[in-house]
């Protein structure tokens, strides 16, 4: 299906044409004729598949057709990162028109505050933001929602990860109640569907099946020791110069300074990056490393969803994470566009029943290679041993936590006008 048999007003298929945007994905051409229907939405959708513009493709029509200055979509999402990203596709999607945008997030200093506050009041069509920044606007009177017609919950599961559910309520409770609500998660637990019932109104039911892992990966696995993991990183990445991009992932934000020393003791150009750092440190982690400027990046999943950087050559798996989503949300940040990419996971003893529920998950079995012996002793395969009840052993926990998405902070093109984008 094409995007100009939607119904688009043609300013915004022009838009969309510069944009190269021809063909709909899957869940666009289920949830774009729902969406201009005027229905609630509840949707299962992986990153991968085309949900931002499934999503704000036909709100933004509908915003385009309202010709309303006020504030009338609303899309809270867990995290800056893709606060940021969902904003820079906003441009993208209205550069023909004038609708204006904005990206509200954690972390900034009292003058991006005092700007961002200046620009919702002068009047803004869109507003991406995470809960918790969202929430102190809307206390503080800075923002009025009684002009909200459509309001987007995006990574909703993430959302309740890190723990936004109440905040969430707070922010719902602030919204006329004759409104349009969609409803987007990457996975259905039962907290979701509770979610759901109390914030839609008689939904549509969309989903679609978890994306596998593109072919071009090359996936593998080692089997190693928790104190043997640390010498095998190095191994892996040191005199590999074909590997010029790495994201290591570590389930936990304690191990990313570790294993950024470890790293940086072997030569090796790495930094760390989790929710703990500041908006302006993280920004400058970033694009040091889309620069190249910077080889590896240590990392929680913090940016395993949602933040498209390309020309990836290698990821590692440090930990094997606990949800086997997650696995391929990490994995995915490589062999994007086309290109050829490697995945590699290091497996200990405690994670071996994770590792097969992945492979169930994606429909493979993947290769499993022994620690070096120059290394150490590698442990057998055995997928239906349990975990030991004392955890990770030498990751410190397990526990998912703020590192898998923290507090939002902003990020780059939102200092116009303080993150304000008017065409």
């Amino acid at each position: 299906m094409t995007f100009d048999e939607f119904g688009f007003s043609e300013i915004l298929l022009e838009a969309l044409g510069y944009m190269g945007f021809t063909k709909a994905t899957p869940i666009q051409e289920q949830a774009i004729p729902i969406i201009i229907e005027g229905r609630d939405v509840l949707a299962s959708a992986q990153t991968g598949t085309g949900k931002t513009a499934a999503f704000m493709l036909p709100v933004l029509d509908k915003v385009i057709k309202d010709n309303d200055q006020n504030t009338t979509a609303l899309i809270i999402c867990p995290t800056r990162e893709l606060a940021l990203q969902i904003d820079q596709q906003i441009q993208g999607f209205s550069y023909t028109t004038n609708i204006s945008s904005i990206s509200l997030y954690g972390g900034g200093s009292g003058q991006e505050w005092e700007t961002q506050s200046r620009a919702l009041k002068s009047g803004v069509n869109v507003v991406v933001a995470t809960p918790g920044k969202l929430l102190s606007f809307i206390q503080n009177n800075h923002m009025n929602c009684d002009s909200i017609k459509y309001l987007i919950l995006d990574e909703a599961d993430r959302m309740l990860d890190i723990g936004f559910y109440d905040d969430i309520l707070t922010i719902i409770k602030k919204l006329p109640k004759s409104r349009q609500t969609l409803l987007f998660s990457a996975t259905m637990p039962d907290k979701i569907v509770k979610l759901s019932r109390e914030i839609l109104k008689d939904p549509k039911m969309i989903s679609i099946a978890i994306s596998k892992p593109a072919e071009k990966i090359l996936q593998a696995a080692y089997l190693v020791h928790d104190e043997n993991k640390p010498q095998l990183l190095k191994q892996l990445i040191k005199d590999k110069p074909k590997y010029r991009s790495i994201i290591i992932f570590t389930s936990t934000k304690k191990n990313i300074s570790k294993l950024v020393r470890i790293l940086n003791s072997a030569k090796i150009n790495a930094k760390g990056i989790s929710s703990d750092l500041e908006q302006k440190n993280r920004e400058s982690v970033m694009l040091e490393f889309r620069a190249k400027n910077v080889r590896v990046l240590v990392a929680t999943d913090v940016i395993s969803r949602g933040i498209d950087i390309k020309d990836i050559d290698l990821v590692i798996n440090y930990d094997v994470p606990r949800d086997a989503e997650d696995y391929v949300h990490r994995i995915g940040r490589t062999a994007r566009a086309e290109a050829e990419g490697v995945g590699i996971t290091l497996i200990n003893e405690d994670d071996m029943r994770s590792f097969a529920n992945i492979e169930k998950l994606i429909e493979k079995e993947i290769m499993k290679m022994k620690t070096p012996a120059e290394i150490g002793a590698s442990p057998t395969w055995n997928p239906t041993k349990r975990r030991n009840s004392g955890g990770r052993g030498g990751g410190g926990g397990r526990g998912r936590g703020p590192g898998r998405g923290g507090s939002s902070k902003g990020g780059p093109r939102s200092g116009r006008n303080g993150g304000r984008n008017k065409r």
